[in-house]
């Protein structure tokens, strides 16, 4: 399981291994935790004491110091596995659900048309729908969509890169999501 990291204001930065986050804790760098503790990692014996150290990671950590000029972005990164998450894994044309394998990025406006390869140019749609449209515009081929593209918010764009989410994590996401997103389901 990765830890959800923050910066000291509550805004995602970034999915951590359990390692690294236990070189915040070690560093003193976590400003504050959420979430009950959900791993236990277990360090060597003190000689004085007898006693084996413990140190217990939270789900999300905050972390101190300056924040990292890419937790500031404003469009996150589009890839085939966020895009077909974020449109629920639905053709944007006929409306079957799919798995992966049988789901492609399409551009609603090609990009041998002078369409950008962007979240609100990109949607998905399964193979069949995407050969029939081919290369032309919606209106050229009669083909309308049913539902439209957006770009995800920071919060939405944590969720959408599939890692293995906890209660915590996602209750903090969801928070900040807005209401009209399909992440709400």
């Amino acid at each position: 399981m990765d830890v959800l990291q923050l910066d000291a204001s509550g805004r995602p930065q970034a999915w951590i291994t359990p390692r690294e986050a236990a070189n915040l804790y070690v560093c003193e760098a976590i400003a504050w935790t959420l979430g009950e503790p959900c791993l236990v990692l277990h360090g060597g014996i003190q000689r004085r004491t007898g006693l084996q150290s413990l140190l217990m990671l939270h789900p999300i950590v905050a972390v101190r110091g300056a924040v990292p000029a890419r937790a500031w972005r404003q469009v996150p990164a589009l890839t085939n596995p966020k895009l077909f998450a974020r449109d629920r894994h639905v053709c944007a044309y006929c409306g079957q659900h799919g798995h992966d394998d049988h789901l492609t990025r399409e551009h609603i406006v090609p990009t041998s048309r002078g369409g950008e390869d962007a979240w609100m140019n990109c949607i998905t749609a399964c193979r069949g729908c995407n050969n029939r449209k081919g290369n032309r515009l919606l209106h050229e081929c009669g083909m309308e969509l049913l539902y439209l593209p957006y770009i995800p918010s920071l919060h939405e764009d944590m969720i959408l890169k599939g890692r293995r989410i906890v209660a915590d994590q996602m209750d903090y996401l969801l928070a900040c999501v807005p209401r009209h997103s399909r992440l709400h389901g």
